[in-house]
């Protein structure tokens, strides 16, 4: 049992204080317990009044604010874009005795007055509503006289144009939570990276120091693969071969699956050409009208096909649990985007497949969808970069070498719940083949990629420790003396290409990092100097040889390697000293960008911060050297930047 205070009053008056039985709330939606983090947020989002929660799709979001919202006097608003998860959210609410309803552009005109007559007379415990109905004038005038004891913003990264699906209808958000200053605030999303999180906080006028709960990223259920396929054959061959797998046969009744088409046009033939195999298939995308949509959307929850084939457009608000699998024809914008349409198989904890499909060609298309315009709204060249960025992140990971889980959770910060190999996935059951690589060889080719990378010692990049291996003639290894170092040659025997892929897994693995600028170093991170000693196993999945038959009009259209290296993010680990500087340094850049009302990252990116957290420059020319700070920030930020790092050491 818990109390808050009545009337929305703010923790800690003296007011009289209402009992909140939160275990008799949860028996009310038919639960027999909480899952793991959501008391700690309800009970934070309870006595704090403000909340950022990440956790991914299928984590238990929604009973974080349904929950209160059912035991707090007044009406709960969430704004949500998702209008399929509203229609069946109230519904389920309603079945549960909890009058809802929701206000979209799907509803008739004459129903969305009746709904607001409604909703201003009280009648409603929860209200779902549209971002794009903040911008009337009517709604706005009807909340100033509402009860809101709580205002919930689900898919809260869509308010962020550093994030990965931005929707400029989400940026009146702020305005809203400025008009219910007496409101909990409850942000949620299953976008994890600092810097969205960070603008998320911003563009919602939330202070600093607003709690952040993220957890949840395990699902050691999924078996997730990658595998590049160079014709439209190859690509039906493993979608097939997965279905059979998953679901064996149509008729058979053994869960769903979801395969996601780029386009609208690969869509309608995907589904076209599963249906003629005899599956119950339909397609969805964006160009069917809106009761279209509707009816495949509730005949997927209610299992009346077996397959969707959708564009992106699919799944939000889906929480079919037999979902066994998820094919992408090709890859989406970003870890972020893969975990979450990945994320909505084996949600009944039962085993599911999680595919992912590439090609040569998947980098050109992405890199033409970025710089597009979209719906009006024209990115700029920092916005494309990120994006570019995400999407290369997806692009490593899919290459491979280590566990596809265990990258994916130190992608997301969450290394509590790392596995140490998760024993289902592609790599993990090829580490554990019989074909596989000895361990002993596998140990011998990383510790040598390793030792180079040490020999470095931060001056030169990746492509350099690559010509140390390989032995190469090349005079900046005689001017600075590694020629003359057992690593010279140490790999000879293979090729140049083979190494960079073997140094890239490293990175993948968390062993080795990026730093610098335009010309970004390599280094040794705590872990790699831990592998090269012995201290911490090593399973890495060698490249293959046949996997380095590419030409060279393919790595045109794939971008170089050298992009790849000088556009990377860093988001591998800092030791524990750095990463108390790194959060301190974010919350220094929250404050600046709520002070001059810009998104975080014309401040600063991640990966500036933790290259300022590692290297702690002590003046305005040492923080020159970090990537991403030029004369110009060093003017406008660089003081204020060298304060926290020098409050840090002190």
């Amino acid at each position: 049992m818990t109390t808050i205070p009545r009337n929305g009053t703010p923790a800690g008056t003296t007011e009289d204080r209402l009992p909140i039985d939160l275990d008799l709330g949860l028996e009310r939606f038919g639960f027999e317990s909480f899952r793991a983090g959501q008391r700690d947020a309800i009970q934070t989002l309870l006595d704090v009044r403000r909340l950022l929660l990440v956790a991914p799709t299928g984590g238990g979001k929604s009973l974080i604010y349904q929950l209160p919202a059912s035991l707090l006097p007044g009406t709960t608003l969430v704004v949500s874009p998702l209008i399929s998860l509203m229609n069946d959210q109230v519904l389920g609410l309603e079945r549960l005795g909890i009058p809802a309803t929701f206000l979209a552009a799907t509803v008739d005109g004459g129903e969305i007055r009746q709904r607001m007559s409604d909703l201003g007379r009280g009648r409603y415990k929860i209200v779902y509503v549209a971002p794009e109905r903040l911008a009337f004038p009517g709604f706005r005038s009807l909340i100033h006289d509402l009860d809101c004891p709580l205002l919930a913003v689900d898919e809260a990264h869509c308010i962020s144009e550093w994030g990965h699906d931005f929707r400029p209808d989400y940026l009146q958000i702020g305005e809203l939570v400025r008009e219910l200053p007496q409101s909990r605030i409850l942000a949620c999303t299953a976008t994890a990276t600092p810097v969205v999180r960070d603008e998320i906080l911003a563009r919602l006028s939330l202070d600093p120091t607003t709690p952040q709960h993220v957890r949840g990223f395990a699902r050691p259920n999924l078996a997730l693969r990658a595998t590049e396929v160079r014709t439209k054959r190859q690509r039906e061959n493993h979608t097939d071969a997965v279905l059979f797998e998953a679901l064996k046969e149509p008729g058979r009744n053994k869960g769903l699956g979801i395969v996601y088409a780029p386009t609208r046009k690969s869509t309608e033939a995907e589904a076209e050409r599963l249906s003629a195999q005899g599956w119950r298939t339909h397609p969805y995308h964006a160009g069917l009208d809106g009761s279209r949509r509707e009816l495949i959307h509730r005949d997927f929850a209610d299992g009346n096909i077996d397959i969707v084939v959708a564009t992106n457009a699919f799944g939000m608000g889906i929480d079919r649990p037999d979902v066994r699998a998820v094919v992408h024809l090709a890859p989406p914008s970003s870890i972020e985007s893969y975990y979450q349409e990945v994320g909505r198989a084996g949600r009944d904890g039962d085993d599911a497949i999680g595919l992912l499909l590439v090609s040569p060609g998947d980098m050109a298309l992405r890199r033409r969808l970025i710089e597009s315009d979209s719906g009006g709204y024209v990115p700029d060249e920092d916005t494309i970069r990120h994006k570019w960025n995400l999407f290369l992140e997806l692009m490593r990971w899919a290459e491979g070498g280590s566990c596809r889980h265990d990258a994916i959770l130190r992608y997301f910060g969450d290394e509590e719940e790392t596995l140490a190999g998760c024993s289902r996935c592609d790599v993990c059951r090829s580490l554990e083949s019989e074909d596989r690589d000895e361990p002993e060889v596998v140990e011998t080719a990383v510790k040598k990629a390793l030792s180079a990378v040490a020999r470095l010692r931060g001056r030169f990049g990746m492509g350099l420790a690559a010509k140390l291996l390989r032995g190469a003639d090349d005079e900046r290894l005689r001017l600075s003396g590694l020629k003359e170092t057992k690593t010279f040659g140490a790999l000879s025997d293979r090729s140049e290409e083979w190494i960079m892929r073997l140094l890239r897994r490293c990175v993948t693995a968390g062993w080795v990092d990026f730093s610098g600028g335009d010309r970004p170093v390599v280094l040794l991170t705590a872990e790699g100097r831990q592998a090269v000693m012995g201290e911490v196993p090593i399973r890495l999945l060698l490249p293959r040889e046949e996997d380095l038959r590419k030409t060279a009009s393919d790595s045109a259209r794939n971008g170089s390697t050298r992009t790849r290296r000088q556009d990377a993010d860093e988001n591998h680990d800092l030791d524990a000293t750095s990463k108390a500087l790194f959060e301190e340094l974010r919350k220094h850049r929250l404050e600046l960008a709520t002070e001059r009302s810009v998104p975080p990252y014309v401040i600063a990116s991640d990966r500036t911060l933790r290259e300022i957290a590692r290297s702690r420059p002590r003046n305005h020319a040492e923080l020159t050297l970090v990537h991403g700070i030029g004369p110009a920030k060093v003017e406008k930020y660089g003081d204020g930047l060298l304060a926290v790092v020098r409050q840090a050491a002190e």
